[in-house]
Order: C-alpha cells, then structure tokens, then sequence
C-alpha cells in the first residue's frame, strides 16, 4: 500500500497555462522586419487618362445610352433616340455608319448602371469591328 501513495505523489499535473515567451518572441522579429522593408517598398504611380476638349466635333455621331433598366437606346446625330436589343446593337450600329468603320460610338450610361452592362457594350461593337468606341463624360464643372 506504500509503493501505491508513493507513485501516486509523483504524477506530473496538467498545465493550464500557455507560455507566451515564444509567441512574442516572433511577433517581435516580424514587427522588426517589416520596419526595415516598409521604408524600401516603392510605390506605384497610376497614371489616370485625362478629359480634354476636341478641337473639332465629329460631323457624324452615334450615340449608345445604357439606361437605368440597362435597355438600350442608339441615336444617330440630333434624331430621336430609338430602343434597341443587345443582339442588335452591332448590325444597327454598322448600319449607322454607313461602311464607314472609323465614325466615332459613342457610349453614354447613366451613373447608376452596373460597370458590366457598359463593359458588354463595349466588348459587342469592338468584337464588331467598330474601331472608335469612347464614353461619354461630364465636365468638371458639371458633375456634382
């Protein structure tokens, strides 16, 4: 019954207790590391295209709107705006031009509407053959 008590003494307890020492040992090595490569990272510059004014407008112009709703609408110099479907938009935009690939499109979306839609658009009349796509933008002064 002794050697029992005696062995039962000498039984290691659990630990409750987490050693925090290497834990923050690392920390610190990382925190010094990135104090010395953050001053050597160079950053990179993003040279946005600018908004000019033409010199002289475009004697013909046709007009895409992407609407709220993304329907759209194409409209060929001052006339009315006509409703149009996506399958359609190449063969009416090549009517339009009237063989004459190098007429400016121009893609005009309100604010609202999802990147997508205008990126679609653009995607079907360059996979057309259009070769002078561009967007409609607001001046400055204009945009509030």
């Amino acid at each position: 019954m002794a050697a029992v008590s005696a062995r039962g003494g000498r039984r290691r307890r659990t630990m409750n207790e987490i050693n925090m020492v290497p834990f923050i040992d690392v920390m610190l090595v990382l925190l010094i590391i990135f104090m010395v490569s953050a001053p050597m990272i160079t950053t990179g510059l993003v040279d946005l295209p600018s908004v000019g004014k033409s010199r002289q407008q475009p004697d013909h112009v046709i007009q895409v709107i992407v609407g709220t709703d993304e329907r759209l609408k194409i409209k060929v110099d001052q006339l009315e705006p006509e409703s149009i479907p996506v399958n359609r938009l190449a063969e009416r935009v090549k009517k339009a031009q009237g063989g004459d690939a190098s007429n400016p499109v121009v893609i005009s979306a309100d604010k609202n509407v999802k990147y997508e839609a205008v990126v679609q658009v653009m995607d079907t009349l360059q996979r057309a053959g259009v070769q002078r796509v561009g967007l409609a933008v607001k001046s400055g002064a204009a945009s509030n």
